[in-house]
């Protein structure tokens, strides 16, 4: 018995193609934008033609600009791109990484680790303990998803932080 919605190879193959083109452009978008941006020579308008408006803009000495892209929540990077006063890029970090993680010290405000590691994931306050934790997914080495948290205090300054590898549920 032939099932009813069983399409006509030639409409499987039609549509195959642009279904597989659709997948492979997400899967690989980030990449690819980087790949087509080179330090010192692209401007901010190939910045923005390739990542398009960033999520935030923070200002820098000098007159340079540093542009965030978040990818959180469904994302494991933040990338800040830093436009120099003569319009060209200048850097283009991934900065949810283990070498960030570690210059985020106590007492530091929530600003601060805004600035360095792009808005999180998820925020959740405990009013009983007086605590805000802020959340960023971020893979290992390995492709081991991980979750990288920072615990504020009622002032807004980092009393801890750490990494744990992320639960199936997202935890």
């Amino acid at each position: 018995m032939v099932s009813r919605f069983a399409l006509h190879p030639a409409w499987r193959s039609a549509l195959a193609v642009p279904l597989l083109a659709l997948l492979m452009a997400l899967a690989g978008c980030d990449p690819q934008r980087i790949a087509e941006l080179e330090e010192g020579s692209s401007t901010e308008a190939d910045v923005r033609s390739r990542f398009g408006e960033p999520e935030r803009i923070w200002d820098e000495p000098g007159g340079a600009r540093t542009f965030e892209y978040n990818r959180q929540p469904a994302g494991h990077q933040n990338y800040m791109i830093t436009i120099g006063a003569d319009g060209r890029m200048s850097a283009l970090r991934q900065v949810l990484a283990p070498h960030q993680f570690e210059q985020i010290v106590p007492g530091m405000d929530q600003q601060e680790v805004r600035r360095r590691l792009g808005k999180p994931m998820k925020q959740m306050t405990f009013e009983r303990l007086g605590e805000t934790a802020w959340d960023w997914r971020w893979n290992d080495g390995g492709n081991q998803p991980m979750i990288f948290t920072v615990t504020f205090d009622r002032q807004g300054r980092v009393l801890r932080s750490g990494s744990a590898f992320e639960q199936r549920d997202g935890r």
